[in-house]
């Protein structure tokens, strides 16, 4: 059976799209995983906040860079270099990257940090039970900025699909 020939252009296409998709689709999870999870065994959110930094390192931040050399090649290949979705594209890679590498990943580790220390000041003695932690003052204003940063990122991921998927003010 003969496969119908793909232009590498739309290979490349696709590379883009299942970047993006890959890079950022867990990120729109996080709040409801969280608060789940803390719900369930507040003891988890040392474990929590180090995985969200560890996505961020070895998922988030290569998606990026893919989404970037494909996005690149893609306008160059149609000639789109004076799209306005080209030059925003660009821009919220940039931003993305730079929220992730200047705030994400060091304020998830800080919180896991913190986490331990606010579980270990409100330990449970032998046999009782965890019904919550006592989060410092100091953790939650780090918690806010995380999911203030959450939510400008997930604002810019819908926004640039909206403009790339229909080449807004091309």
């Amino acid at each position: 059976m003969l496969l119908p020939a793909v232009a590498f252009s739309d290979f490349v296409l696709a590379i883009h799209i299942l970047a993006v998709v890959v890079a950022f689709g867990a990120t729109f999870a996080y709040p409801l995983l969280f608060t789940a999870a803390i719900k369930a065994e507040p003891a988890v959110a040392p474990w929590w906040f180090r995985t969200i930094a560890l996505i961020s390192r070895r998922i988030v931040d290569p998606g990026l860079a893919v989404v970037l050399v494909a996005g690149i090649y893609l306008a160059t290949d149609e000639h789109q270099w004076s799209s306005f979705y080209v030059g925003w594209g660009i821009i919220a890679v940039i931003v993305l990257g730079a929220l992730e590498g200047a705030i994400r990943v060091p304020r998830s580790r800080r919180l896991a940090d913190l986490a331990e220390r606010d579980l270990a000041a409100t330990a449970v003695p032998a046999g009782g039970t965890r019904t919550s932690a006592q989060w410092s003052a100091e953790f939650q204003s780090d918690f806010r900025v995380l999911q203030t940063v959450g939510i400008i990122q997930a604002l810019i991921v819908v926004v640039t699909i909206f403009l790339m998927a229909t080449h807004a003010g091309s």
